[in-house]
Parts: C-alpha cells; structure tokens; sequence
C-alpha cells in the first residue's frame, strides 16, 4: 500500500473513531479544551495525521485533542491491532447512515456514563466474548425476543445480583446477570 493511500486510511480511521479517542469532556463550568499546534505533534503524528496538516489551525481544540490522542493510540498499536481497527472501520462504514448515527448516540451515552457503570458494562462484555459463540447466539435470540417488560427484569435482577444501589454504583461485581452464565454451556 503506498504511503499516501496508507496515510488516508489512517486519517479515516481516525477521523470515524475520533469520539472513542476523545478524552472525557471537561466538567460543567471547567475551562474548555486546550488546542493542540502542529508543532507539537511528533513527527509520526504529523504523518498519520498528514490529511489534517492544512485545516489544522481551523479544527476545534478538542478535535484536535482527539487526533492528537489518537494517533498516540494508532502508533503504539500492533499490527494485528492495526488491522483490527480497520476492519472494525469497514464494518462501521458498511452500516446504512441510520445505524451509524445510532451507534454514535449509544457511544455517547457510554462516554456520559460515571466510569463505574462504564467498567461494569465492559466487564459484562467480557464475560459475554467468553462464552462460546453458540451461547452467545442463544443469548442474543433471548434477548430479541424478549419484551420490554422481561428485559427491564433481567437488567434489574442484574444489578441486584452485582449488589448496585438504586444510584446504579455497583457496589461488587460478584456474577453475571441471571441471562449472561458465568461459564459457557
């Protein structure tokens, strides 16, 4: 791949998954985000982020905290990592508009969330990726088929069993919810 079609690549990778490369926003009433010169930027940024070089000064500071960030990120990966995240793109790409915007509000929400519900989310994930991919598929048909009504039950009898208090802090994390096994079957 040439370096020019590799340096856009990165730019679009970067460019779509810039809001989970953001840094958590500033609190109410903090001082807004610091903008990030060109000159700062390492030269390993600077060439993945070379698409960007021109309207630099014109991105918004914490855009450019964001590329910045994540072209840290980008460069530590490994290539395996790297290949990765650009499946990952492609597939995000793929989706109609609709989908995509809809997973950027469900991102959104995540980043909103205090860090530690968004730590039990991710370890929900994990014990979910552990099981095997027909139990996971037997989950997700259970989950599509349920009503509303039975699936506001099994997240409420989740957090009770991770002992949550009405203010959704998980005070442990002691098991799964009663529909995520903690072993595969």
């Amino acid at each position: 791949m040439n370096d020019r079609l590799h340096a856009l690549l990165i730019a679009l990778l970067l460019a779509a998954a810039a809001p989970s490369f953001a840094q958590e926003p500033p609190a109410a009433g903090g001082p807004p985000p610091a903008p990030v010169s060109w000159s700062s930027l390492s030269p390993q940024q600077q060439h993945v982020l070379s698409n960007f070089g021109p309207q630099w000064s014109s991105l918004p500071p914490g855009r450019q905290q964001a590329l910045a960030h994540g072209s840290e990120r980008w460069l530590n990966m490994s290539d395996a990592e790297r290949g990765d995240a650009r499946d990952r793109f492609e597939r995000f790409r793929a989706l109609p508009p609709e989908q995509r915007q809809a997973l950027r509000q469900r991102w959104q929400h995540f980043q909103s969330l205090p860090p530690s519900q968004q730590a039990a989310i991710r370890e929900n994930y994990r014990r979910f990726q552990q099981l095997t991919p027909e139990r996971r598929q037997e989950l997700r048909e259970q989950w599509r088929s349920a009503t509303p009504a039975q699936r506001q039950q099994w997240l409420q009898q989740s957090r009770g069993k991770r002992g949550e208090h009405k203010g959704g802090e998980p005070r442990e994390m002691r098991e799964p919810a009663p529909h995520i096994p903690s072993h595969p079957h």
